[in-house]
């Protein structure tokens, strides 16, 4: 009997910090002593934090799991969703709306932190041009709710955290409900045909903003939608830019509908706390003509826009902007550093723009049927036409890239991180949304780490949502 079997037990250990799961795997099958270091919690642990970079505790109170199960199953689930073979995912199509689709939201989502996300029954609420919301189950495609007919719908968000759906229907008024349930909470009338919205929290209290018709930015709070505060932006232009920076200190609202408007940033302590002796803190950015503005994830407050400028050839540059606040004696003014500005190479001067940002240096940019991919600094890091007709949406995680197109097809890529090139995306698979005879493409994307929902524009005017489901 060895004297010292701790000794040798730990050295199997660290020197299994160098395999690969693969190869950990065939070590565990060679004799006991090494399937016992194998099988040690702190090495699959080790490995789940290296490849998905999230440092909550795994199980939390209940151990429904091991971490080896868990790197395990969401490997094979991983697999599943870049190969996307036939059987490694299920397709439901979602019908019952008898209007157009004009919104989709996840309510409970299958998060890159979670996890039970193998086990996570998955939501996602659509609003619809006939008035109603309806709740799904994306995995069996049965519908779970539906809310009484109202007004046209034109925007639905989502509190994820608690659970509450936002709508505004075609008159302005606003309405939350119970995403569970469906059951109305309150309701609010803007008075405005257009509405713009956008949710969010700061320090555990409840703000919604709603850009409107007439250029203004209405703010409400609380479960009740007490109005806290209405600013005017860009007086005769709707309001349909409408973001919150990621430290929740700043709101960026303006127009894509004129070329000489600014946006405008704005302090949401001001926004959701108004004094009668000041008004309200806010700044117009050095840029004009916003096609579209994403803040980046991982900064406080770093924003790239994507605008108009006479300067360039087609006319359309993206610039990079930091914000912050700075406090003296006698004042607090707003203060907007550009961290870095280039030229665009756009296909048309009027395309729409999708923007997203996947972390502090990759912007993703889509515009009629190209999809591509920038640095900060304005390196283009890659170009996909992979769509034959003009991308309607984009979804983008830190796992892949979903866009939705008008030749009824959505396109998966993935990121990759290549020693040469660096970051980049691998195109892998089509899901396709079915026939042009009845369909004219798709108009809205969403997903989740397991599932893609997106909506099909159908010719009879009943949009319907298809749901792709991945099985770990």
């Amino acid at each position: 009997m060895d004297p010292h079997p701790y000794l040798i037990k730990d050295c199997l250990i660290n020197i299994f910090t160098f395999l690969s799961e693969e190869d950990l795997i065939r070590a565990s099958s060679v004799c006991k002593d090494w399937n016992d270091a194998a099988e040690t919690p702190w090495l699959w642990r080790r490995m789940c934090l290296q490849r998905w970079s999230f440092c909550n505790v795994l199980l939390g109170g209940e151990k429904t799991q091991t971490w080896k199960t868990y790197f395990l199953r969401r490997s094979h689930l991983e697999k599943k969703m870049t190969e996307g073979r036939t059987g490694g995912y299920t397709c439901k199509t979602l019908r019952g709306h008898t209007g157009r689709v004009v919104g989709l939201v996840y309510v409970s989502e299958t998060s890159t932190n979670n996890p039970d996300f193998c086990k996570s029954s998955v939501t996602v609420c659509s609003a619809s041009s006939d008035g109603t919301v309806r709740a799904w189950n994306v995995q069996n495609g049965e519908l779970l709710w539906c809310s009484p007919v109202q007004n046209p719908l034109i925007a639905i968000v989502v509190d994820e955290q608690r659970g509450v759906v936002i709508t505004a229907d075609s008159t302005g008024l606003i309405k939350t409900w119970q995403a569970q349930t469906g059951q109305e909470l309150a309701s609010y009338s803007t008075g405005a045909s257009h509405c713009t919205l956008l949710q969010y929290s700061v320090n555990n209290e409840w703000f919604l903003s709603v850009g409107t018709r007439q250029g203004s930015v209405c703010t409400l709070a609380g479960s009740g939608l007490t109005k806290k505060s209405n600013v005017m932006v860009c007086d005769t232009f709707k309001v349909n830019t409408l973001l919150v920076s990621p430290d929740k200190k700043w709101i960026t609202a303006g127009t894509k509908d004129n070329d000489d408007f600014s946006p405008k940033v704005m302090y949401t302590e001001s926004l959701n706390s108004p004094s009668e002796d000041e008004e309200t803190l806010s700044q117009s950015l050095p840029v004009t003509g916003c096609r579209a503005a994403v803040f980046i994830p991982t900064q406080p407050a770093r924003l790239a826009i994507v605008h108009h400028s006479e300067l360039t050839q087609n006319n359309k540059v993206l610039t990079v902007l930091d914000v912050s606040l700075k406090k003296s004696k006698y004042k607090t003014e707003i203060q907007v550093q550009q961290v870095a500005s280039f030229p665009l190479t756009l296909s048309s001067r009027d395309s729409h723009v999708h923007l997203a940002a996947k972390d502090s240096n990759c912007i993703v940019l889509a515009t009629n049927h190209c999809l591509q991919v920038y640095s900060l600094k304005g390196a283009l890091l890659g170009s996909y036409t992979d769509h034959t007709m003009p991308i309607s949406g984009i979804c983008v995680d830190s796992f892949r890239v979903v866009t939705a197109s008008q030749d009824l097809s959505l396109r998966v890529l993935t990121w990759t991180n290549d020693r040469d090139r660096g970051v980049a995306l691998e195109g892998r698979y089509h899901l396709l949304g079915g026939s042009h005879t009845m369909s004219s493409g798709f108009t809205h994307v969403a997903c989740d780490y397991s599932s893609i929902v997106a909506s099909v524009e159908s010719k009879d005017g009943k949009d319907v949502l298809k749901a792709y489901s991945f099985t770990s």
